[in-house]
């Protein structure tokens, strides 16, 4: 049975929230660019210990091992280290996945966390034999969500982007922390994200209804209706408002 092109999960809102599935193809290609930038940094690496050994060799004959033993240990960091943490630190994304469009979700729809992104990585070991992603491959093209051993034993899945699909908010000359909306939940901004794409999709009364439940929530979560007193009537306008707010703050860092 093919594997399904996107992952739909249901909220409490009513609102399907639909993530269109990573394949082999654009995972390769981004996987391609993450090991090129590996290959320059152990090259990198390579040519200035190579120097620090060229220039101490006189004064320190026996630096060899050491420049050797150094090499070894930085270049495996680089090797194992390379995807777990920039997948930690850039909320599920490397180089390469930034590059194509991905992103590694947990397939609850919620952001990647740290521990699922370390487990998931410590099986790419397995998921590259036999050094060309065999493994990986197979069990993507077999997997209903397109998931290799990694994504199966941490409970992700890598996903396509369409952040260009949310409009762009109406520039006003307000405060740039108005409501706070860093104080938002991950889950409660892939809600706001997700209607924001699909809301040219939905039947017009569907939509008003959904903005309406969703900024609702957003209202009172933030307690808007307390801490501006020129708020907007467009719940859509709101949401927009809301969703460029997070993304200036630390909480989308």
């Amino acid at each position: 049975m093919p594997a399904p092109e996107k992952l739909t999960i249901d909220t409490p809102e009513q609102i399907p929230l639909e993530f269109p599935l990573a394949g082999v193809g654009s995972r390769f290609l981004a996987i391609a660019f993450d090991t090129l930038l590996q290959a320059i940094g152990v090259l990198v690496l390579v040519v200035v210990l190579l120097t620090v050994r060229f220039i101490a060799r006189a004064a320190w004959p026996s630096i060899g091992p050491w420049v050797a033993g150094v090499l070894l240990l930085v270049g495996f960091a680089i090797y194992a280290a390379y995807f777990a943490v920039f997948e930690s630190i850039w909320s599920g994304q490397t180089p390469g996945k930034r590059l194509v469009g991905l992103r590694v979700i947990d397939v609850s729809g919620r952001p990647l966390t740290v521990y699922a992104a370390l487990i998931r990585n410590l099986l790419r070991i397995v998921d590259q034999v036999p050094g060309i992603y065999a493994v990986a491959i197979i069990t993507v093209v077999i997997t209903r969500r397109n998931q290799r051993l990694g994504d199966l034993a941490a409970g992700t899945v890598v996903v396509h982007e369409r952040a260009d699909a949310i409009a762009e908010p109406v520039r006003r000359d307000r405060p740039a922390a108005r409501y706070g909306a860093h104080r938002l939940a991950p889950s409660e901004v892939v809600l706001i994200e997700e209607f924001l794409r699909r809301r040219s999709d939905l039947d017009s009364w569907v939509r008003r209804q959904s903005a309406q439940r969703i900024a609702a929530r957003m209202k009172a979560k933030l307690e808007v209706g307390v801490v501006a007193d020129d708020v907007d009537d467009d719940d859509e306008r709101l949401l927009e408002e809301l969703a460029a707010e997070y993304r200036a703050s630390d909480g989308y860092r």
